[in-house]
């Protein structure tokens, strides 16, 4: 995306892990190798890296810490130590989920949401840089990955969702403080994180995708560079020469040469930090650059010898506990185990990352940001739901899963709906949303639709309202039943109801018809997705765990 993070957080001490409470000699050799590499060449490429996007790193470390915490197996023996330093919290602060459905041999999936924070509440955070007002700060839920790992545990499918989504934020209670916080309409979904936690953040992913989650990981990690150290370096491919860099002085400052690359140390947060430069320079191709450095770490984690040394491993597993909150439903750092255990199982062709599809907002101030894409989005969110697999291949002859032959719930309002015939909706015709002609009459079919639903106070507007997806609008709480009963009634997802934004001009209910449904009285439903054989959407911008090709598309004008 065209917008840069919602707090800009600086390099500086990146590479630096977190000290052991027992680990003075650690400590001691830390400071060390801190001295010894701090050359004036150093430093003064240390300074270049300003603003740096420390959520990067968390991201990564999100799904590297549980491999690592698996690799280490029987290594890690002294878990009463680990357990002490396990930090939780509540799994969710909203409402409650609906339960697995089990496929045909009775196994049922594990989704665990990962969490990059940006908090500034310590000294070691702190030292990561940004800007001193947001130190003690409300933290942001910048990075929000969802681990999907099938019922039968073959495959593994990963949903990574921009920072800057736009969505409906449900009312969390934060138990800690005693204290509610109040639904928010059209906000931020990296705001969820500061209204009372993480299970705040799992309560909103809920309330958008109706996934159930079992287990939340929140991240605040500057050790993955120390990671990639560790195992002499991550394979990472350019297209051509590129000089993250511009004229005014943005970028990450990486500078590679066409071809692959082992990044490590300073270098491989560069990557990790890389916008301009990458594809098209917005955070859809920050965000593909990152997968590809996932997925080549996981690939290097997995195959280099090095590391079978027990004491790496020991400081690499201690830095990631050190640097997690889990949720209140992993007990002990035997269950973290037992998750590693069998994240590391699935072989990394079975291993696909994607991104929810999402679509730039068209509502005015808003441009920036980006909206779950109606169709795409509820297609991957069903695959997720069904436990289908998104790199098409089935379950390798394993159990499959039965299809649904229940629409999945949807999170409905609280506010209970009027009787149809008392519900008042104005119909307006935005079919031209897509650049093409708007379709004719679509406000009068639609009204007519609704009308022969029983919502007969339905009215048909001349006003053209050119949108690509389909929207019902409401205009004040007491309304939301009302408008969920409308989009229900012609199969509308509730995910395209939405509060309308102050000062919009919105009374009442308005249903605007996108470019997305240009004919039929029934909104158009994505193909089911449960039949073993499907893969995720193409908007999903799909990578394969074992794709070594990889290879990331330069901008214009960054190149040497």
């Amino acid at each position: 995306m065209g917008r840069s993070s919602t707090r800009e957080e600086g390099a500086r001490g990146a590479a630096e892990g977190p000290v052991p409470a027992h680990g003075h000699a650690h400590a001691k050799a830390r400071e060390g190798r801190r001295r010894g590499a701090s050359d004036g060449k150093t430093r003064k490429s240390r300074k270049k890296v300003k603003s740096g996007k420390i959520r990067a790193l968390r991201w990564t470390a999100s799904v590297l810490s549980l491999l690592i915490l698996g690799t280490a197996g029987a290594g890690y023996l002294y878990y009463e130590y680990l357990n002490g330093k396990l930090k939780k919290e509540e799994l969710n602060l909203g409402q409650d989920m609906a339960d697995h459905k089990p496929n045909a041999a009775g196994q049922t999936p594990l989704n665990i949401l990962l969490i990059g924070s940006d908090a500034r509440d310590s000294k070691a955070n702190q030292r990561l840089g940004g800007a001193k007002k947001t130190f003690g700060s409300a933290p942001l839920a910048d990075v929000q990955m969802l681990v999907h790992l099938s019922a039968d545990r073959s495959n593994i499918s990963v949903v990574s969702m921009p920072r800057d989504t736009m969505l409906d934020i449900p009312e969390c209670r934060d138990t800690k403080k005693d204290k509610t916080h109040p639904a928010l309409t059209f906000a931020e979904t990296n705001k969820s994180l500061g209204r009372g936690g993480p299970g705040c953040t799992v309560a909103t992913w809920y309330k958008l995708t109706g996934i159930r989650i079992d287990h939340f990981m929140v991240i605040d990690f500057a050790g993955v560079v120390s990671m990639a150290d560790a195992i002499g370096g991550v394979p990472v491919c350019v297209q051509e020469n590129v000089h993250s860099l511009n004229s005014k002085g943005q970028g990450s400052h990486l500078k590679l040469k066409k071809g692959t690359t082992a990044v490590k140390g300073e270098q491989a947060l560069q990557w990790l930090r890389t916008r301009y430069g990458f594809g098209d320079g917005t955070d859809l191709s920050r965000s593909r650059a990152q997968h590809m450095y996932m997925n080549s770490m996981v690939r290097e984690l997995r195959k280099n010898t090095k590391l079978t040394d027990p004491n790496k491993l020991r400081k690499l597993a201690e830095a990631a506990i050190d640097s997690l909150t889990v949720s209140d439903t992993i007990e002990d750092v035997k269950a973290l185990l037992d998750i590693g255990n069998s994240l590391k199982s699935v072989p990394t062709e079975r291993i696909t990352m994607t991104t929810m599809p999402n679509e730039y907002s068209k509502r005015p101030g808003f441009e920036a940001k980006v909206e779950p894409k109606p169709g795409d989005a509820e297609q991957l969110f069903q695959m997720i739901r069904d436990d289908v697999p998104l790199d098409g291949r089935g379950t390798s002859g394993k159990a499959k899963p039965k299809p649904s032959t229940q629409k999945p719930a949807e999170p409905t309002s609280d506010d209970p709906a009027a009787p149809a015939d008392q519900v008042q909706v104005r119909v307006q015709n935005g079919t031209d949303g897509d650049g093409a002609p708007a379709a004719r009459g679509r406000a009068a079919e639609i009204t007519a639709a609704l009308g022969a639903k029983g919502f007969t106070q339905a009215v048909a507007t001349s006003v053209k309202n050119p949108r690509q997806t389909t929207v019902v609008r409401y205009a004040t709480n007491d309304l939301e039943g009302d408008a969920q009963a409308v989009a229900k009634a012609l199969g509308i997802p509730l995910t395209a109801v939405k509060k309308a934004a102050p000062g919009s001009g919105t009374n009442g209910i308005t249903l605007i018809v996108g470019a997305d449904w240009r004919t039929g009285d029934a909104f158009p439903q994505p193909k089911p997705k449960a039949t073993g054989d499907d893969k995720a959407p193409e908007a999903a911008n799909p990578l394969a765990g074992d794709d070594e090709g990889a290879c990331m598309p330069i901008q214009p004008g960054f190149t040497w």
